[in-house]
This record gives C-alpha cells, sequence and structure tokens, in this order.
C-alpha cells in the first residue's frame, strides 16, 4: 500500500502500456515487471524467446507523463524516469525508484546484487558439497533484472539468430518484498509452471545397472512385499543395445546413445510394460540422444529412408538439433517404437555440452533447447492411457536450463555425491530453486555415488518426504543399490513409515502442485516468500514451507547415542503453533525452540488450524481413486477460521486447462469450546472422478468425551493413540452433498 500511496496513478494515463520513444521501446507486462528494448531503425522484436515466451497486449495501469526529454512511467510498484536522449539505456539516461520497507530506494542499470537470495544451478553432477548457485529472481535489494539481449528468436518451432539491429533487451522486476508478485510477474512473461501428471510426484525406483526383466518384476514384487508404495520403474541406459562402431561417445564408450531394445536382458519389452501398467507402475527409460540414430539400430534404415538422401549421402547423420527436419525423424522413429508399447516419458540425460556446446546454427545451448523439444514431443495423443482422443499434459525429466525451463517440468538435479555435507546444501539448493521457477527437483535421494551410510541414506529419504519426487538412484555397483529394505532392519521399518507417509500425503502435495501452476508459488519455498517482512525468515536456509501447510527442517547430520538422536534449533513462524508430524507435539508460533529427533523421527511441522487433506496409505500413492478423504485438523486457536481447497483433475491430460477439474473447500473453525469442520460440496467435473466418497476427520488434541454431530446427527467417535485425538468415520457420500462435523468439548474448570 505504501507504494500505491508513493506513486499514485492519473486516470489520464491508464490506456497505454507500451511506449515507442524513438529507437527505445517501454512495456509494461505488469505493475512490477518492465521490458526495456533498444533497436536501430525501432526494429523491435516482438516474437518469442525460449525465456520470453508471451507476447501480447497487457493489462496494466501505467501513467505516463513527459516534460521535455524525460518521461516519467508510473505503476503501483515503481517510478521509471527515462531521458530520451536517443542512445540506448543507462545509468545516465534510466533510472527507477520504489518502496522497500517503508523507504524509497533508486534503481540504475549498473547496480549489482548484494542481497540476492539465490535460484538454480544445471546440474549437481559429481558434487559433493555447497558450489555457486544462479542468481534468482527474489533479492532482498527488491528487484531483479533478466537480460535477454541476444538471446535466439523462438518462432515456428525453430531457433533463429536474432536481427543485430536488436541492442537491448531487459526486463527489470521491481518489487520490494512482495516476492509474491515478482513470482507471478514471471509467469506473466514467461508462463506458468504447468500441471504435471500426477504420477511423477509419487515413488520412484531407479538405479544404473543390467538388469533383466525378471530383476525388475522382482523389484516390483519386492516393494509390494515389504510395504513399500511405487509409482515409476525407471529403466537406466542397459534397457537398450550398446555395440556401436560409429559415433562421438561419452565416458571413453560408444554406447551411451542407444534406441534399439536390448532383448537378451528383455526378450519381451512390450509385455513387460503392459504387465507392470496393469499394475498402475509407469515405465520411464533413460536417453543419451547426442549421437543419434546409427546404422546398427533397429529402425536406421526408416529412419534414413524418410529423413533424405541429402541428409544421408555423406554416411551417419550428425546428431542436429537445429535443423527441424532431421530432429521431427529422429524424435519419431528413435521413440515411437518404445512409445507403442507404453513408455510413460523419457529420461533426458543430456550431459554432452562439453562436445556439442551449441545448437547449430545458433547462441542456443542444446540442454533448454532440448528440453522445449522433448516436452513438446510428449504431449502426445493419450493412447498408453486408453483415451487417443486425449492429449497428455508434458513430462520432462532434464537437467535444469536456465530462465525459461519452468516450463519443462520435472528437473533432473544430476549425480551428486552422497555424504551429510551434500544432503544439507541439497535441501537449501531445493528452496533457493523455487526462487528461478525450478519448482520440482528430482533428485537421487542417498546420492548417486557412495552414500553408504544407512543413517545418512534414512535421513535422506526424510527429506525426500518433502519433495517433489520420492526417487531414489544410485551409480552401477554391487553394493549401491538403494532398495530401502537392504539398509537394516531399524533403517527399514523408519524408511517404510516416510513412503507411507509420502503416500498419505498425497491429496495435499497434488493440490500444493495446482497452486505452483496457478499462483507461481514454488512447492518448496523459503521461509521469506510467507514471511517477507521477518528477519527470522531469511536466518534458516535449512528450512523451508513445502506448500501452505508444512514446515520442513530436515536432518543433515549424523546423530548420537543408540537412537541416533538429532537436537536441532528450529524457528518456527508466526500466526500459529505447529504440530510434529510425527509425535504431535505442539510448537509456539514466533519462537525458536529445540527439537530433538531419533532416527524414527524428521522436523515436519504441520500448522495448526487449518484442515490437512490426507488419503489413506495407497499401494500406488498417485492413481489410487480417492474414495476417502482423511481430513486432519490440529488445534487452532480460538477465532481461527480457515480454508484449505483440494484440487483435483485426471492427473494425466490436459484437460485441465479446458476447466475439467474438481475443487472441495475444507474449513475448520474454533470458537470458545465447540471447533466445526465443513466440507463443501465439490465443484468441477473432470472424467474418471468419484461420484462419492468416504471421509474420516482426525482431530488430534480432542476428547473422545466430546459431543458430536455430522449434519445435526449425533455420532460416536473412537480414540487414536496414533494422532493423540479422536477419529470421527463418515460412510460414503455424494462428493455434491455438503457435510458439517460440529464437536463440542466440556468446559475444563
Amino acid at each position: 500500500m505504501a507504494a500505491v500511496l508513493a506513486f499514485g496513478m492519473a486516470a489520464s494515463g491508464l490506456s497505454a502500456r507500451t511506449f515507442i520513444l524513438g529507437n527505445s521501446r517501454i512495456t509494461f507486462i505488469t505493475e512490477n515487471l518492465v521490458r526495456l528494448e533498444y533497436a536501430n531503425r525501432q526494429k523491435f522484436l516482438n516474437d518469442s524467446t525460449l525465456f520470453a515466451v508471451i507476447r501480447k497486449d497487457y493489462d496494466v495501469a501505467v501513467n505516463h507523463q513527459q516534460e521535455g526529454r524525460k518521461h516519467i512511467f508510473t505503476t503501483s510498484a515503481m517510478r521509471l524516469e527515462f531521458d530520451q536522449d536517443g542512445f540506448p539505456f543507462g545509468q545516465n539516461n534510466l533510472r527507477a525508484e520504489f518502496m522497500l520497507k517503508g523507504k524509497k530506494q533508486g534503481w540504475c542499470l549498473t547496480d549489482g546484487q548484494s542481497g540476492n537470495l539465490k535460484g538454480a544451478l544445471c546440474t549437481l553432477d559429481g558434487v559433493g558439497g555447497p558450489v555457486e548457485r544462479e542468481e534468482g529472481l527474489l533479492s532482498r535489494n527488491g528487484w531483479y533484472l533478466i537480460n535477454d539481449t541476444g538471446k535466439d528468436v523462438y518462432k515456428n518451432g525453430t531457433l533463429t539468430l536474432r536481427d543485430r539491429n536488436h541492442v537491448q533487451d531487459l526486463y527489470l522486476f521491481i518489487y520490494g518484498t512482495d516476492y509474491k508478485a515478482a513470482l507471478k510477474s514471471l509467469a506473466a512473461i514467461s508462463g506458468p509452471v504447468p500441471m504435471t501428471r500426477k504420477y511423477v510426484h509419487g515413488a520412484w525406483y531407479c538405479r544404473w545397472w543390467q538388469y533383466t526383466a525378471q530383476d525388475y518384476r522382482d523389484l516390483v514384487n519386492g516393494y509390494h512385499e515389504h510395504g513399500f508404495p511405487l509409482d515409476i520403474m525407471v529403466f537406466d541406459m542397459d534397457w537398450h543395445k550398446k555395440k556401436f562402431s560409429t559415433g562421438t561417445g561419452h565416458a571413453y564408450t560408444r554406447g551411451w546413445t542407444g534406441y534399439s531394445w536390448n532383448r537378451e536382458l528383455i526378450p519381451d519389452p512390450a509385455g513387460l510394460i503392459a504387465e507392470f501398467k496393469k499394475k498402475n507402475v509407469h515405465v520411464v527409460l533413460n536417453e543419451h540422444p547426442h549421437d543419434g540414430l546409427r546404422p546398427e539400430e533397429d529402425a536406421y534404415k526408416a529412419f534414413a529412408r524418410d529423413l533424405g538422401t541429402e541428409h544421408t549421402q555423406n554416411g551417419t547423420p550428425v546428431f542436429d538439433a537445429g535443423d527441424p527436419h532431421y530432429m521431427s525423424r529422429f524424435m519419431k522413429y528413435a521413440h515411437q517404437e518404445s512409445d507403442s508399447m507404453g513408455v510413460a516419458f523419457w529420461w533426458l540425460d543430456w550431459q554432452q555440452d562439453y562436445a556439442y556446446p551449441l545448437v547449430r546454427g545458433t547462441s542456443t545451448k542444446h540442454l533448454p533447447w532440448l528440453n522445449e523439444i522433448y516436452y513438446n514431443y510428449s504431449m502426445r495423443p493419450a493412447y498408453s492411457e486408453g483415451m487417443p482422443e486425449k492429449t497428455l499434459r508434458g513430462a520432462g525429466f532434464s537437467r535444469w536450463g536456465g530462465w525459461g525451463d519452468h516450463r519443462h517440468p520435472i528437473q533432473f538435479s544430476g549425480d551428486a555425491v552422497g555424504n551429510w555435507e551434500m544432503l544439507r546444501f541439497e535441501v537449501d539448493l531445493t528452496t533457493t530453486s523455487g526462487n528461478s521457477g525450478c519448482f520440482f527437483w528430482a533428485h537421487d535421494i542417498g546420492g548417486f555415488y557412495d552414500g553408504m551410510d544407512p543413517e545418512l541414506y534414512t535421513r535422506w529419504t526424510q527429506f525426500g518426504l518433502l519433495n517433489s519426487s520420492l526417487r531414489i538412484h544410485s551409480v552401477a555397483g554391487k553394493d549401491n543399490d538403494r532398495r530401502p529394505w537392504l539398509w537394516g532392519e531399524r533403517e527399514e521399518k523408519a524408511m517404510r513409515h516416510i513412503y507411507q507417509l509420502r503416500s498419505q500425503l498425497m491429496p495435499y502435495v497434488y493440490s500444493s502442485v495446482r497452486q505452483c501452476h496457478t499462483d507461481m508459488l514454488p512447492l518448496n519455498r523459503g521461509l521469506y516468500i510467507e514471511q517477507p517482512e521477518a528477519e527470522e525468515s531469511y536466518k534458516h536456509p535449512e528450512e523451508f514451507y513445502f506448500g501452505d501447510l508444512i514446515l520442513g527442517a530436515p536432518v543433515t547430520q549424523a546423530g548420537t547415542g543408540p537412537d541416533k538422536t538429532v537436537e536441532q534449533e528450529v524457528w518456527f513462524p508466526a500466526g500459529c503453533n505447529w504440530y510434529s508430524l510425527f509425535t504431535g507435539k505442539a510448537y509456539e508460533g514466533g519462537k525458536t525452540a529445540t527439537v530433538s529427533s531419533p532416527l524414527e523421527e524428521s522436523p515436519v511441522f504441520v500448522k495448526g488450524g487449518w484442515p490437512l487433506p490426507l488419503q489413506p496409505v495407497r499401494e500406488r500413492m498417485a492413481s489410487a481413486p480417492l474414495d476417502t478423504l482423511v481430513i486432519r485438523c490440529y488445534p487452532g486457536q480460538n477465532g481461527d477460521r480457515n480454508t484449505y481447497t483440494l484440487y483435483e483433475d485426471d492427473g494425466i491430460t490436459l484437460d485441465y486447462q479446458k476447466g475439467q477439474y474438481a475443487t472441495t473447500a475444507l474449513t475448520y473453525q474454533k470458537k470458545d469450546t465447540e471447533t466445526s469442520v465443513q466440507i463443501a460440496s465439490t465443484q468441477g467435473k473432470y472424467d474418471g472422478q468419484e461420484k462419492q466418497r468416504a471421509y474420516r476427520i482426525e482431530l488430534p488434541g480432542v476428547k473422545v468425551s466430546s459431543k458430536i454431530s455430522v449434519n445435526g446427527k449425533k455420532v460416536r467417535a473412537r480414540y487414536s493413540e496414533d494422532i493423540q485425538g479422536i477419529i470421527i468415520p463418515i460412510k460414503k457420500t455424494d462428493i455434491r452433498k455438503e457435510i458439517r462435523i460440529r464437536i463440542q468439548e466440556k468446559k475444563t474448570e
């Protein structure tokens, strides 16, 4: 509000958002974001780049005043002064003012970032501890500048070099401490984070190993027998043939790239994938495309014939990501056989920028461009789901490609080294990456290399509970197998609890993913995004929000004593009490407390006074129907009335873009000795939606002697030692029917 008062706008200036002043063009995209272009002969760029994909007439309230050569532009967030001197933007002709913590701040083009809150990085390959990260969008300076100058033009599915007359292309974000406005502004120019396929947020198994078809069956059966949920089985690169006589190769072998099934290991891949599909286990294949298709490949003859003699007359065609003709045929013949078998999506394991630094004919590196190509390719007819009339939503799985790559989730963080220092850094990195739009890391839980300590692996798995996916992976080696039941009886039990908790949390996780899409709020977000004015929120990189309602502070050090207990200081944000998801213990908001965690427990806390949507433990956590909705409400404070919205859709198609999804408002209210929980009528429809479902209301801290009614009828509850409170079961009912639960506790003398 202070910024609005400082930079009030006259009604006469509200119509214009784009201003052409000689060779300069100033475009206001949001109140917090302005584009600054300089182009000789006014050859401005209206086409997209990989970062800036949205070009439209933006609806922004801007006041424009002119005093001679000086132009003054004012929005609710900034005041921009430009001296139209005919030269490109610089420190002498462009200034901005804005409010930061009640004080007026200035900005010019040469200012540096002293308070940047950091962002993501391309990969953790070979990393065993803290390394430098890229800058993120969010900064305690209250502004950030993205320089898109010279970046290639993206038009009609191709990249081309920019006209040399286009001298400057700058995007200035000014937001003070309104970090949420900054992230929304990123979506306004670079597009929102799309909805992911729901099953990518489940449990994955992955290992670099020469598994046979029977080995894979044994793995799936092992998860079932040991009580661990599983959603995705990844086939690392040994699924394909590896004997080739040509190619650049990688790691001293030409067998890295390959697309023909190794039928000695997997004789009937289509049958195996179909078998897993019936069990709702999705198969993902690893690939390294840098050598393209070579003569030894099963599909090579058809590929070469379709490609044409102009591409093949000099021998095997070299991989050419910059040629649309080549890439359309490569994507088809390299993938169509496996796609037809029902492969869910592809793991683009690109590591070859040392050999192929740039896409030919462009200034763009391969990684961001391939991420765009592969993501678009993955949005194909949903034959594998039995819905050919529908389109699958995209599914990327690759290293981070920089600004704009948030449109291709999820991201693979690379081959990290397993140790305590790396775990600590990964917690911090996962939180700051959201500041760049990198919302969904798929880490190698336990580390790719090393990480042979069972205690470390257990703690890493606990961190995985609060990640975008619960994914394990490891390097080839007979002892590097991260099946969680191989690490000791006590560790197995602790990790099973984590997997089952993750299964229970899936309705909340997926509703939080929806919030990423609609509001550009990271799934793992820094405390400062929610409490930007609280100084403590900047001092705890080991803590983060996981969605709106959960606070995580994972253990990242070895414990002591027989229980491997770790004691650590946790700061609890003000505004509510927080409750341990493991013990139910209450912690007062706005204070720091010492939290003690034996091996079986992790510092995970839930906001008191809010409905947390859960489900019963399901073996396929991400595809099981939500036929029973569990609503857990930790005690709120007197006067609380809080609503959380459950989000549902089909989980795999683009129908959500057509409005085919459902929301259910869940409300908790506390007044004196009465607590009420309201389940509103579900709004919206989608294919496969449950028409009825049962409910289980869980109220930790409430006594079984309380008077309880459901829609006015008296009911009984049972006491649960697990939650240290009562459980109210409600039989299956129409999801369109509103349900009101009232709990009247006895007054204490």
